[in-house]
């Protein structure tokens, strides 16, 4: 699940679990109380947001624990430690800090691990373009570059935040137009893809109105496609 959504304000407590982050839950199956891994590398693993986190999951009768670099890894066996969870949750943030930690502590072939075992890999925003080949970034500053060196377990480039950042939309656009990033897909905030191994079943949203989108290479510029997404219960 890629998303441009999947937390929003509670009304108990400082956030709660909106329909995309619930969603990613339900696709594992999990029979029991689902186990949730958080990430939250790409803004540093700070303690107060993960509290707002924890809380958010605790509510929704979630169990969660997070898998931090900063200030040293907090688990030995970091492969073992996702294939005990139904469900990775990776939060926002700066996208290229958090793939050169994670290639740092090795968390990326654990991530590929857990993968393939069959546990659902979920996020936003950075933790949306970390699976794709790569996307669009202020990770280096305000202005918007190209990040081609994400995970590429999907073999697609990834856009987030598609309607309500100006520059993301033709930045995407332009570096798909030349081939500096392959065919895409791309969220409105409140939209998710869902994918089944590496090929899209369904975009998803918690916001009415909102789209998903195709960008594909067409000679020397790029088309966009809209896809209607599924509305999720509870939005």
């Amino acid at each position: 699940m890629a998303t441009s959504g999947g937390l929003r304000a509670g009304t108990r407590t400082r956030l709660e679990l909106g329909p995309l982050l619930r969603f990613a839950i339900d696709l594992s199956g999990s029979a029991g109380r689902p186990r949730l891994c958080a990430i939250d590398t790409a803004s540093g693993d700070q303690r107060f947001s993960q509290a707002f986190f924890a809380e958010a999951a605790e509510a929704a009768g979630v169990a969660v624990r997070f898998l931090n670099v900063f200030p040293m890894p907090n688990v030995a066996d970091p492969a073992g430690f996702l294939l005990d969870h139904d469900v990775v949750w990776v939060g926002g943030g700066s996208v290229a800090n958090l793939l050169a930690l994670w290639r740092l502590h090795r968390y990326d072939r654990a991530l590929r691990a857990a993968w393939e075992a069959g546990v659902v890999l979920a996020g936003v925003s950075a933790g949306s373009i970390c699976w794709h080949v790569g996307g669009t970034t202020d990770s280096f500053g305000p202005e918007l570059r190209p990040v081609t060196d994400g995970l590429a377990f999907l073999p697609f480039a990834n856009g987030v935040h598609h309607d309500s950042e100006p520059q993301r939309r033709p930045t995407l656009l332009r570096l798909v137009a030349q081939g500096v990033l392959p065919d895409a897909y791309a969220t409105d905030d409140g939209v998710g893809l869902y994918y089944r191994g590496t090929e899209l079943v369904e975009a998803v949203t918690e916001l009415r109105g909102k789209a998903a989108y195709r960008i594909t290479r067409s000679g020397d510029g790029a088309t966009e496609e809209r896809i209607e997404p599924r509305r999720l219960p509870g939005s």
